[in-house]
């Protein structure tokens, strides 16, 4: 298998390039918004419209805007097989341990548990695309559907 081929394929069978974090798309809206809310002083906006009742939950804008400052930090550099991700990621660790490509040649993956986690962000993407990779190949995957969310 081509390693330029599979570069963007994460060892659980995520796509990276479709991933809205390595694209940094809610890091970009994040800091954008953060921006637009600090030009327009929308701090003080808020403080004000919390003294209504109709507008309690302005009283929380403090925390909306942190939450936003973590979103900036969302953005990935690097995807696990370029030294990204989570280090002590057990996929990782695993496919390495096994010296494989990723989870598709693992006779297990479909039973794993170390993959499990990934459902409450993918649903059964990661499976489905792990099965399709199986099946016909890295290179194949690539041309096709990719699945980032998956309910069955």
């Amino acid at each position: 298998m081509n390693s330029i081929t599979i570069v963007n394929i994460a060892y659980c069978g995520l796509y990276c390039a479709d991933c809205p974090n390595r694209q940094g798309i809610i890091a970009d809206l994040a800091r954008d918004l953060r921006k637009e809310l600090r030009t327009y002083r929308f701090d003080k906006t808020a403080e004000l419209l919390s003294s209504y009742s109709f507008f309690k939950t302005f009283e929380k804008y403090p925390d909306c805007y942190e939450v936003l400052g973590a979103m900036v930090k969302l953005r990935c550099g690097k995807n696990c097989r370029n030294g990204g991700g989570n280090p002590g990621c057990k996929i990782k660790r695993c496919v390495e341990k096994k010296q494989l490509s990723g989870c598709w040649e693992c006779d297990d993956f479909e039973t794993c548990d170390k993959l499990s986690f990934l459902e409450v962000n993918h649903g059964k993407a990661h499976l489905k695309n792990l099965k399709i990779i199986k099946k016909k190949g890295a290179e194949e995957f690539i041309k096709g559907n990719k699945y980032w969310y998956a309910s069955k």
